[in-house]
């Protein structure tokens, strides 16, 4: 597989592993029903973000991570892939702590399936990551087209010729020679 195609799969495959992992994460993942006499029954419903907080904040680096895949490149790029694979392992053993020994209660198929793609979603960043490593030093980087480009070189002025002439005749010399 050629470099640019690599590099655009990696880069799609962790954005959406990153905006499934978010989205997983904020779904309902267990509902806890508790009867109350003469009322309606006390409903509790918990997120993966309620479970495990700092999840979120970890796809949330791999979805910037990703973004500064773009403006990277070489060895800084390839650190970045080792920040992705971190992250990513991060958010799949934060959705199975999160998911472990948890009672889903009446959250229904929900309360298996978000966990569930909130880990794949951390597994697809892992995998990104893990590509970025081993060969996001051959990936293409930015364009410098819009780089700033230095300064053009002085020109003489036609008073600085002038007075070099002066100069060369004070001197003794030929301004002509």
């Amino acid at each position: 597989m050629n470099s640019r195609r690599t590099y655009v799969l990696t880069l799609l495959a962790a954005l959406a592993g990153a905006a499934l992992a978010l989205y997983a994460i904020t779904r309902t993942w267990s509902v806890q029903l508790t009867p109350r006499a003469g009322m309606s029954d006390l409903r509790e419903a918990r997120t993966g973000t309620d479970l495990e907080p700092w999840v979120t904040g970890l796809a949330v680096v791999a979805l910037a991570g990703t973004g500064a895949l773009l403006a990277t490149a070489g060895w800084v790029r390839r650190a970045l892939g080792v920040l992705l694979a971190l992250a990513g392992a991060g958010v799949t053993a934060g959705a199975i702590i999160g998911r472990a020994g948890l009672d889903p209660g009446s959250a229904g198929a929900g309360g298996t399936v978000w966990p569930i793609a909130c880990a794949a979603g951390g597994v697809i960043i892992l995998l990104g990551g893990l590509t970025a490593f081993a060969q996001g030093h051959r990936w293409p980087g930015m364009s410098a087209r819009y780089d700033r480009k230095p300064a053009a070189p002085e020109r003489p002025t036609a008073a600085a010729d002038h007075r070099a002439a002066w100069d060369a005749l004070d001197r003794g010399d030929d301004p002509t020679a």
